[in-house]
């Protein structure tokens, strides 16, 4: 049994860091320096929102956190090596966080419900952290181990809902990658023909990102139960 319990659990840790692995080795593997390509992933940023008349929206380098569209604010904000790199990796991230801005430009609903989840994630967090802090409190004072169980079932749920979050991301990403990015890439004649499989092998780890993330949740709600001794 015991045999059968190790080998679950390196199977489980397997599903959460190789996903997480194979997106960082896809990313390095194709961010070589390419001397034929005439800019960087921020100028070809800019280059396609000014073509898709997206002017407004601003190019910057992301400090802190890694690339991404801030539809807030209305920015694309690209990691230094991906900003100011010239390779296949630079060039195809920044034409899929470009393609969120277009998302955004179009008013795609996917994207508005995923900034308004996004943004209740924090409080989420906040909330699930003081009712795990008051669990002992309760059990103390109460002394009701049916409400110890309830509250505990209360900051699973609320970690879940990140999951969640993760999981809606994903129809968003995979349509800023390949309905989006790479069709622009091709048509546009931005890399060459040979460049574009591994243009694509970026785009899908840009867009599996998230479920990487949500591996990464899933690992947190167990290690609570581990710790709660569920």
């Amino acid at each position: 049994m015991a045999l059968v319990l190790g080998l679950l659990a390196v199977l489980f840790l397997a599903a959460i860091f190789l996903p997480q692995w194979w997106v960082r080795t896809v990313m390095r593997r194709h961010a070589v320096e390419r001397d034929d390509f005439p800019g960087t992933g921020g100028e070809l940023a800019r280059h396609l929102l000014d073509l898709a008349r997206l002017g407004h929206v601003r190019v910057e380098l992301a400090q802190p956190g890694g690339d991404h569209y801030d539809p807030v604010e209305k920015v694309v904000r690209l990691s230094p090596d991906n900003h100011d790199g010239r390779s296949i990796t630079a060039v195809a991230v920044a034409a899929h966080e470009a393609s969120h801005a277009m998302q955004d430009a179009d008013g795609d609903t996917l994207l508005a419900t995923r900034v308004k989840l996004a943004g209740s994630i924090r409080a989420v967090e906040v909330s699930a952290a003081i009712v795990l802090a008051l669990t002992p409190l309760v059990a103390v004072l109460v002394k009701s181990p049916v409400l110890v169980v309830l509250q505990i079932g209360v900051v699973v749920a609320l970690l879940g809902s990140r999951v969640l979050v993760h999981v809606l991301t994903l129809p968003v990403e995979l349509d800023a990658s390949f309905k989006r990015a790479l069709p622009i890439l091709e048509k546009g004649g931005f890399l060459a023909e040979a460049d574009l499989p591994k243009a694509k092998s970026v785009l899908r780890v840009a867009a599996m990102t998230y479920v990487a993330s949500a591996l990464v949740s899933l690992l947190d709600i167990a290690r609570l139960l581990r710790v709660l001794r569920f």
